[in-house]
């Protein structure tokens, strides 16, 4: 029997979620709930939802959350879950940066799976620390990268593993936006305002942002990573104490050579991720804003397009389809691939079973580790002039 695509595997009950950060006024908590609602594989159980005990416990109000699921500390959550018969199966981290070890590592010693957001950790020792923990507890570790589970995102990494377009010879990735064009740290943004603070971001602002994201869709979708990269990151908006641009060059293990270059200053960019990958045989391009298409170009003939669930889509684009082609999926869905993917991952293993093989394209915690990398190279590089470094 063929198999069919992960949101369609059957669950002996809803997998039990619970969340670290992501309460009032949070951006990127709302689309995990979201993502991990939309394929009825997750119910979110329990949370702590705020470094701020009285803002946690509204934002559990808000979300409908009993009070004694509702917890004022991270630490609490993971040791009280841990004992409850019906605790929760994995924990989403939707927190700053700068929090990201020390929830993990609660969960992970409690024997909790772990969802993480990008980027894993503000500094490499955590990240390695992390990966070397998630390895000895044997538990799932994902870290959400999401546009892996666009369908032509993995449509193209497939037919880059099967050769369809030969040898990689360029990999060309940008990622430009333009919502930190001014100082909207001191309009009260609470989104822009954290991700320009180092103690919270990191040692970078859009490459920690916006620039891991495209470095790992580059080594996603070649197969191959970066061995080298030369970085030159820019501060344009007076008084902002990270970069807001990068320009990078990158040498990959294979011997391909690719661009990435990552902004948030770019004017009339809303949300700009595009990849092109050239083959000594063909070459693809994919935009995020325009997902659902994917163009390929053998050479030296004219172009196709092949489109989502449509003429020339293969199992591994339609196994992360909900609907039929001509109706657009796009950022939601995307990112609730991976939670449904997550899902599969652990109801197998509740169920003594193996996991639909497409639903192991998660990014894991060695992927979380190599955006790590990639920020501390990128940040090293420009610091030496745009010397090449190795990730």
């Amino acid at each position: 029997m063929a198999i069919t695509g992960s949101q369609d595997q059957s669950a002996k009950r809803r997998l039990r979620l619970g969340m670290v950060g992501g309460g009032r006024g949070a951006f990127i908590g709302a689309v995990h709930r979201i993502a991990a609602r939309l394929d009825d594989r997750w119910e979110l159980v329990a949370g702590a939802l705020s470094s701020d005990p009285e803002r946690a416990r509204l934002s559990g109000q808000d979300l409908l959350l009993a009070p004694d699921r509702t917890y004022a500390d991270f630490n609490e959550m993971a040791r009280r879950e841990r004992r409850l018969k019906d605790g929760i199966d994995a924990v989403a981290i939707v927190t700053p940066n700068h929090a990201h070890a020390a929830a993990a590592r609660a969960f992970l010693k409690a024997g909790i799976h772990v969802i993480c957001d990008k980027p894993l950790t503000t500094t490499r020792r955590e990240a390695d620390q992390l990966a070397k923990l998630a390895a000895e507890s044997g538990l799932i570790f994902a870290v959400t990268h999401n546009y892996t589970g666009y369908p032509l995102v993995r449509q193209a990494r497939a037919m880059v593993q099967a050769g369809d377009l030969g040898a990689i010879r360029v990999v060309q990735v940008e990622y430009a936006q333009d919502w930190l064009a001014t100082r909207v740290e001191e309009t009260g943004s609470k989104q822009a305002e954290w991700r320009t603070d180092p103690a919270r971001s990191g040692p970078a602002g859009a490459v920690g942002d916006i620039g891991t994201h495209a470095f790992n869709l580059a080594e996603f979708v070649a197969g191959d990573e970066v061995e080298s990269l030369a970085a030159e990151l820019h501060t344009f908006v007076g008084g902002r104490r990270l970069d807001d641009n990068a320009h990078m060059m990158l040498r990959f293990a294979s011997g391909a050579k690719g661009m990435l270059w990552c902004s948030q200053v770019a004017a009339g960019c809303e949300n700009g991720l595009r990849l092109r990958v050239y083959g000594d045989k063909a070459g693809l391009e994919w935009q995020q804003e325009n997902p659902n298409v994917l163009t390929y170009t053998p050479l030296g003939e004219p172009p196709r397009l092949i489109r989502r669930n449509g003429a020339g889509s293969d199992a591994v684009s339609q196994a992360a389809s909900r609907i039929p082609s001509g109706h657009p999926e796009g950022y939601l869905e995307g990112f609730a691939q991976l939670y449904t993917d997550i899902a599969e991952q652990i109801a197998a293993r509740i169920e003594g079973r193996e996991p639909n093989p497409f639903s192991l394209q998660v990014p894991t915690v060695a992927q979380g580790v190599r955006g790590v990398r990639f920020i501390e190279a990128a940040v090293r590089s420009s610091q030496k002039k745009a010397a090449w470094v190795q990730v």
